[in-house]
């Protein structure tokens, strides 16, 4: 085996690009210097680093685990000194009864990788119990008059007890005659009991424009929007603000919600007929409502839409209870209830912590499951809203449409992908709704549409935020980004630049994959943009990334911290570039300030604490 490994390691050497030599920065407009002693000194060039190698994958399931170290899972989990439950995979315990099971035979269940054989206890443990329904469906019935009581021929009580008797049998009958939906159009707009900004509603921005900022061949699709904010209603002492983000409250995908009906063997004419949705407790279906029981008319089409979230959560035991629960096939229900047990824990963690998995994966895989929609929806997440970082100046965008002056605000949108067990990959539920418009949008111009009319359900959502709130409009400021996290500091620069006193108080550390496929907003920061922004490319020229520079612009980054006034933005992924440029930051505090590490930290902490050093990371 060792062999195997050796050439595996030396086929990833060869597509490893040849040692180039590091040339020092040549953007002296972000290169500041303070006069210091250390200048007379000769600075020594860096030695050449070799050029890291982009990450192979080489192992993805057990079978290429064993293909490479001629150990199976088992033998590996056996030598693992963890001590956590994976300890238990497979793992056949003496004394117990086991029985044969015919595991299904289908795409979506290979898919899953459960680590399981054909053969499981015949009793099992501490299985989870079937957890408490808090959501019922009551079906609305419509009649042309209330029926009408009882007649009696005798008597017991006054004409005015007779009365009350009569009402209270008529009253359930009338109530249930006026339940109606509301006037609501729902295809681009949630019902309004979702309400994530109380007392506001969602409001369905339309869609003033659209455009892909990324060229083909990039990694990730990023797409920037304006959204006609003009008539948003009036909220007191709140306003759109540089730096803020808006909540998005996106549906679920239209053909995966169908696909779900479907699996779940909902007749189509009851899809959209309006019902009764009665809550226990809980906050669902609203996002941030009161913990209490709930009567609201809705429709089934509307639940899964809007308010449950079927694709971004892992597995949970109640759920698979459930589908245990209403399994029909005895081979499905004793698999689901081995999953819930305590002999099953290795096998549900591993099965948990694996692929992401949709509901509707997990009803092709159990075929025989078919809970009723109002349990299901018990056990489901809400479905919450995504929140994106305005790219503009909120108060300067305006455009004169129509005869009207219309307020525009823009985002920016990174698609997020990940794998699918039918399609190969499927994208998030936020950036997946924000392709489909861009794409429909795009589709519809083509056409000779003017004015798509397609919409954004969007409120006002984090304008107190750390960026929104830090932002000042005088003091030197260094903004330091990557991918989509450069999308906010667009609108600081656009407000920066208006002010001729700032033009000089302003750099930008931008970071990205290849400039040519993936540089976001090129040529749209405003004036003096090459003087103010640097590019930083992982892939292409130096193979540099953001923290490296960091390191490389030391004297600059202790200029700005060390101003009054002046303040670190950082945005972007927290894995990865976000840790890499905290820990930038520490080695430029402990170059310049002949800091130790741990003395270093805390120097940045206290910045942090001043609202010097802002880090909008996620």
């Amino acid at each position: 085996m060792p062999s195997q490994i050796e050439q595996l390691l030396a086929e990833a050497a060869i597509n490893c690009d040849p040692e180039e030599p590091r040339t020092p920065s040549i953007a002296p407009s972000l290169t500041f210097s303070e006069d210091s002693e250390d200048q007379d000194e000769l600075q020594q060039p860096e030695p050449p680093k070799r050029r890291r190698a982009s990450t192979r994958l080489i192992v993805q399931s057990p079978a290429d685990i064993q293909r490479i170290t001629g150990e199976s899972t088992q033998q590996l989990i056996n030598r693992c000194c963890g001590g956590g439950c994976c300890m238990n995979v497979q793992k056949k315990k003496e004394g117990l009864d086991y029985e044969h099971v015919t595991l299904p035979d289908n795409d979506a269940f290979r898919s899953l990788s459960l680590s399981v054989d054909d053969s499981l206890p015949t009793i099992l443990t501490n299985v989870t119990e079937l957890p408490e329904q808090t959501a019922f469906l009551i079906p609305i019935r419509h009649t042309s008059n209330p029926p009408s009581p009882p007649d009696s021929g005798i008597s017991f009580g006054s004409s005015a007890d007779s009365d009350i008797a009569t009402d209270s049998a008529v009253a359930p009958e009338k109530n249930m005659l006026n339940l109606s939906l509301e006037d609501l159009d729902t295809s681009i707009q949630p019902p309004s009991f979702v309400q994530p900004h109380p007392p506001y509603n969602v409001f369905p921005a339309r869609i003033h424009n659209t455009r892909e900022l990324t060229r083909p061949g990039a990694e990730k699709r990023t797409y920037h929007f304006d959204l006609d904010v003009t008539d948003y209603p009036e909220e007191t002492g709140t306003d759109f603000k540089v730096g803020g983000a808006i909540g998005v409250s996106a549906p679920n995908g239209p053909a995966a919600v169908e696909e779900l009906l479907d699996l779940l063997m909902v007749p189509r004419f009851l899809r959209d007929k309006p019902v009764l949705l009665r809550t226990t407790r809980g906050r669902w279906p609203t996002v941030w409502g009161d913990d209490q029981a709930r009567e609201l008319v809705t429709t089934r089409r509307d639940l899964l839409t809007w308010c449950s979230d079927i694709q971004s959560y892992p597995p949970t035991k109640p759920l698979l209870r459930v589908l245990a629960e209403h399994a029909y096939d005895p081979n499905e229900q004793k698999l689901l209830m081995f999953l819930c047990s305590g002999e099953g824990q290795g096998a549900f963690c591993d099965f948990r912590t694996g692929p992401h998995i949709t509901i509707s994966q997990l009803l092709h895989a159990f075929p025989s499951a078919k809970p009723p929609l109002d349990l299901l929806l018990s056990v489901l997440q809400p479905l919450m809203p995504r929140f994106y970082s305005l790219s503009n100046d909120p108060h300067e965008s305006y455009e004169i449409r129509d005869g009207k002056q219309h307020r525009l605000i823009e985002i920016a949108v990174t698609v997020h992908e990940t794998s699918d067990w039918r399609n190969g990959s499927r994208t998030g539920v936020g950036s997946g709704f924000f392709e489909r418009q861009s794409i429909k949008y795009t589709e519809m111009r083509k056409a000779g549409v003017k004015m798509p009319q397609l919409y954004t359900p969007m409120f006002k959502g984090l304008m107190a935020n750390p960026l929104a709130k830090q932002f000042v409009s005088d003091g030197p400021m260094l903004l330091i980004g990557a991918g989509v996290g450069v999308a906010p500091f667009r609108g600081f620069v656009q407000r920066r630049l208006k002010n001729a006193n700032c033009a000089n108080k302003v750099w930008v550390l931008q970071g990205c994959r290849d400039a040519l496929v993936d540089e976001l907003y090129s040529g749209e920061w405003g004036v003096h943009e090459d003087e103010v922004k640097r590019v930083i490319q992982s892939r292409r020229g130096e193979g540099r990334y953001v923290q490296e520079e960091v390191v490389h612009q030391a004297d600059l980054v202790w200029y700005i911290i060390n101003s009054v006034d002046g303040r670190v933005f950082v945005c972007g992924s927290s894995k990865g570039m976000g840790e890499g440029v905290e820990e930038a930051l520490i080695k430029v505090a402990m170059k310049k300030g002949n800091l130790e590490h741990d003395e270093a930290q805390k120097f940045w902490q206290l910045k942090k604490d001043v609202g010097q050093y802002i880090a909008e990371t996620w």
